[in-house]
């Protein structure tokens, strides 16, 4: 397959998502991950065959829940809503694989966080494979402060760096689109970055920075964790962490593309779903009282930012 090194890929995924969480249950303190190694029998999923392993943590010290997954899943042939978007895919066999993890806290004041790297490559006999990488990370505050927004985006822009100045601000926009809730019309938080279909560069470029976004995102979040995991809140506080999950829910469902594509694909449902909270709540026309901190959450943080300006 030429310059195309699936393996690489696979290992690093499995390294990837065993340091995370060995970070995660050190922060946490308490609470350990729950592993559930898993398989897909060809027979009962119309012949896509493939393997998984999905790591919960939950009900910790720090967080309420916490996913890691990692899944390697191969086909015959593409779900009809993918060809229908890419209809140089029909008739090729694909693998597609990446590490997929959310991070819902327990207090209030440390934001859930959402990171996703991923690999996809489809072939054909006599033709030259179509693949690409994909992920980001990205952040969701239902209490704002600057200062996790900035040393968030500041790591973002670093690990960027390297590769090239317009890195960052491509893929920090692209995420500040993606993540955007359109029947609510407001962003899920305050972003981060978000990149698909990355081959332009070749591969061993496009692997380097995926590897780069996968590493970087605990050295953006653990610091906002370490900051804000014992600060006081109240029941008010927490009972609005629980509504605003209810966003997060509504993105998951109705727009995120891997929650989607593992739906439609056969994939496995308890380890797709898992990136749902464990409580949740919505109300009917609920707005914030004027001039309250949680009004000031829409006010600043749910409208796109340039952080990096309020840096200097």
């Amino acid at each position: 397959m030429q310059d195309v090194d699936i393996e690489a890929v696979r290992q690093f995924f499995l390294t990837l998502q065993q340091s995370i969480c060995q970070q995660l249950e050190l922060q946490d303190g308490a609470a350990t991950f729950l592993h559930d190694d898993w398989q897909r029998d060809p027979a009962e999923h119309k012949g896509l065959t493939g393997e998984g392993r999905t790591r919960v943590l939950t009900n910790g010290k720090v967080f309420e829940q916490a996913g890691v997954n990692f899944s390697h899943v191969c086909g015959k042939e593409m779900p009809a809503s993918a060809t229908a978007q890419r209809p140089e895919l029909a008739g090729r066999y694909f693998e597609a694989m990446g590490v997929s993890l959310v991070i819902h806290p327990n207090n209030p004041m440390v934001p859930t966080s959402h990171a996703n790297v991923r690999f996809f490559v489809a072939e054909k006999e006599g033709e030259e494979p179509i693949w690409w990488f994909g992920g980001g990370f990205d952040l969701t505050p239902y209490y704002g402060f600057d200062e996790d927004c900035i040393s968030w985006h500041q790591t973002a822009a670093d690990l960027c760096q390297p590769f090239g100045e317009d890195v960052y601000p491509k893929y920090k926009a692209w995420c500040d689109r993606y993540f955007f809730l359109k029947h609510r019309n407001e962003t899920r938080g305050v972003g981060g970055l978000f990149f698909d279909d990355l081959n332009e560069a070749g591969f061993a470029q496009s692997f380097a920075f995926t590897q780069a976004v996968g590493e970087g995102f605990l050295n953006a979040y653990l610091p906002i964790v370490e900051r804000r995991k014992d600060s006081p809140f109240s029941e008010q506080q927490r009972d609005f962490q629980l509504y605003r999950r209810g966003r997060y829910v509504e993105f998951n469902l109705v727009y995120d593309r891997g929650t989607l594509f593992g739906l439609q694909s056969g994939g496995r449902t308890e380890s797709i779903l898992m990136s749902l909270p464990p409580l949740v709540k919505w109300r009917y026309n609920w707005q914030p009282e004027s001039g309250s901190p949680e009004e000031r959450l829409y006010q600043r943080y749910l409208v796109p930012q340039n952080w990096l300006e309020m840096a200097s």
